[in-house]
This record gives C-alpha cells, structure tokens and sequence, in this order.
C-alpha cells in the first residue's frame, strides 16, 4: 500500500460500516454497489456470489475503487481487483468479515474479489503522511 493509515484510519476501516465498490460497467460507464469489506496486509477484500455483475465486471477490467463514508469522514481504496474462487482464499475473507460484520449466511457460489491497494484517498487524520 503506498499510504500508511493512521491509528484514527486503522478504527475507521474494523469499526461496522458499509462501503461502495466501483467497478468499470460493460459499456463504460461506472457500476457502483454497497458492499462490506475488510482491509489486511494491504489487500480489499469483498465476498460476493459468483455471476453477480460485480463479479463480471472485475474479471473483464480490474480497476476498482471501495470508499467507506462516515458523516465528514471518508477513505478510498483503489488498485487492481482480482476474482478468487480458491477456497483458502475464500475462507480467510469470510472469516475476516466475520470478525468486522457477521458470520455471512452459507453460500456455495461464493467467491472473494481481491483489490491490490495502490492508492488511498481521504479525510486528514485518516491517512498517514509517508
């Protein structure tokens, strides 16, 4: 990740708040979703239902954004997104999504979209200066 997060940026992406990701649309245009994500090792990462348009999206372009927004507060992930459906893979996102939201409901068309962050965008005292 080339941006550290501060202790304040750290509480704000394990604290239960929902997101959006965007992905790049079939024609284009930006295809935006509500969506629940963790944040480790400098990884997004999404538990999704494969098929979804989402997930469509992400295999034909990977660029991807999940911003997180809070009254004034708010923070930007955006790198390259990949889809997994390796089931070591898909485990660990469900168990680190467990741990910041809920145990997800049993679902065997689960993947997990991966965003490799190479950028974070958001409010000062969120984002550390390197």
């Amino acid at each position: 990740m080339t941006t550290t997060l501060t202790d304040d940026g750290i509480q704000f992406v394990t604290d239960r708040h929902l997101a959006t990701l965007s992905s790049m649309g079939r024609s284009g245009d930006i295809h935006t979703v509500p969506v629940g994500f963790t944040l480790r090792e400098g990884v997004v990462r999404i538990i999704a239902t494969d098929g979804t348009q989402k997930v469509r999206n992400i295999e034909r372009d990977g660029r991807a954004t999940v911003c997180q927004v809070e009254g004034i507060r708010w923070i930007t992930f955006a790198g390259t997104a990949r889809v997994s459906r390796e089931p070591g893979a898909i485990e660990r996102a469900v168990q680190l999504y467990a741990q910041r939201y809920r145990q997800p409901r049993v679902n065997p068309a689960r993947i997990v979209i991966e965003i490799e962050v190479a950028k974070v965008l958001g409010s000062s005292g969120l984002r550390a200066t390197e």
